[in-house]
């Protein structure tokens, strides 16, 4: 953090609450299965994901290990590194920034999962896999913008790869795999077409940004950007000590979400909020849980409470719902609580 970049800082993005609890949430917690960002152009999707990465710490990878596998996950090693380990050799290490991988919206399936040399293959006895996208994203943040406009088949990939943590390459009888780790983010405008149902479900969180509609918020929004701008380095000292503090929260919530307990009366709590709003499923329970206890992690504590269940609701359930009874209000944490509420008032 001592190294002035021209990255603009998170903690000096004026507004676009949820969507930074969103991103802050799938950092300290991977499993929760990424998010998706929709909203208008210009809103600081881009922005705030890069701005995110920057602040993370390094992490420590086998040294030229073209997958970046983790010495702390062998169980997870790629072949090579297996290969390597078993040949009685001890695996050197290097240390890392973490990135943001960009994924291009024309991208092809070999572009992405890698290529198989099925010549070499059949000549050799040996496998030849040239790494893709996918393999670059192992244990970074993979960022795709517009991926609505991506092909289905792709999206499908991505979001296999993000669930198992592993990308699987067949071709004509020839099969390769490694690790893929990372956190998937994507964003898109509505307006340009969205994902099919089932896509959508795929992914754990979404949020909406549009542009601020208060004038105090505009001109602030101006006069950061311009500052920025006109000299970065200044602009971003005065953001050090905040972006530092939600740098160390992020790392301490990562220790504090492994002791985090959820009360048997609040699984029973995701259950009936699901029901009620009609989700199909059990991944959006599932989701809702681990985003509470991340929600939980992130403050400290070590016990999930019925705000937190209410607040990953707010991201988990939205493009999941096939009804809504809070037409007026939206599906909000304030929402939730009125009906919850009225409910403990008809018990």
């Amino acid at each position: 953090m001592s190294e002035i970049k021209r990255i603009y800082p998170f903690s000096a993005i004026v507004g676009q609450e949820q969507m930074k609890k969103a991103l802050i949430l799938n950092i300290i917690n991977p499993s929760i299965g990424g998010v998706l960002i929709k909203g208008e152009k210009g809103t600081a999707k881009s922005t705030a994901v890069r701005a995110l990465v920057y602040l993370l710490p390094e992490r420590e990878i086998v040294k030229n290990c073209k997958f970046g596998c983790s010495p702390e996950t062998e169980t997870q090693f790629c072949n090579e590194c297996k290969q390597s380990l078993d040949n009685g050799n001890v695996l050197e290490t290097e240390r890392q920034k973490i990135r943001v991988v960009d994924l291009p919206i024309g991208a092809t399936e070999d572009r992405v999962v890698g290529t198989l040399d099925i010549e070499y293959a059949l000549k050799e006895g040996k496998k030849k896999f040239e790494p893709g996208i996918l393999a670059s994203s192992n244990g970074n943040v993979l960022y795709v913008d517009e991926i609505n406009l991506l092909d289905d088949h792709i999206v499908d990939i991505l979001l296999d790869s993000a669930a198992m943590g592993k990308n699987i390459v067949e071709r004509e009888g020839v099969s390769y795999s490694h690790p893929a780790k990372f956190v998937l983010i994507g964003t898109m405008n509505p307006e340009e077409g969205d994902l099919r149902p089932q896509l959508l479900d795929r992914f754990g969180l979404t949020v909406e940004v549009v542009g601020e509609k208060e004038i105090d918020k505009r001109v602030e929004v101006i006069k950061r950007r311009l500052a920025f701008e006109e000299e970065h380095k200044g602009f971003c000292e005065n953001y050090i000590s905040s972006d530092e503090e939600i740098s160390v929260q992020i790392s301490k919530a990562k220790e504090m979400l492994k002791i985090v307990n959820v009360a048997p009366e609040l699984l029973s709590l995701t259950a009936e909020i699901s029901i009620e709003l009609g989700v199909d499923g059990h991944r959006a329970d599932i989701t809702m849980i681990k985003t509470a206890k991340t929600i939980a992690a992130y403050h400290l504590r070590r016990n999930v409470e019925r705000q937190d269940i209410f607040e990953a609701a707010e991201m988990v359930l939205p493009h999941r719902m096939r009804r809504s009874p809070f037409d007026e209000s939206g599906l909000s944490v304030d929402a939730l609580m009125k009906w919850d509420n009225k409910e403990h008032e008809n018990a």
